[in-house]
């Protein structure tokens, strides 16, 4: 399962994939990528041979969530940092 869901995130991520200028340049753009990208593949993103979420299977969230239902978390977590 893990080189499946490493397959899977080389092919939809052009950050991955050689001779690209699509890298990060520094590890936080590159950390914040790559949480955005499996925060996407578990909570919003139906999978054909669950026919629902990685989320909504393993029974941590009970909806589906949106784009902009992770939008609003940001914004929030932002909101509420503290400097």
């Amino acid at each position: 399962m893990l080189a499946e869901n490493r397959l899977a995130m080389r092919m939809s991520m052009r950050r991955f994939t050689r001779l690209t200028n699509t890298f990060s340049k520094k590890l936080a753009n590159h950390c914040h990528a790559l949480a955005l990208y499996y925060m996407h593949y578990n909570f919003v993103r139906i999978h054909q041979s669950l026919r629902c979420t990685p989320a909504t299977e393993a029974g941590v969230s009970n909806k589906l969530w949106s784009i902009e239902d992770i939008v609003k978390l940001l914004e929030e977590a932002e909101a509420n940092k503290v400097e």
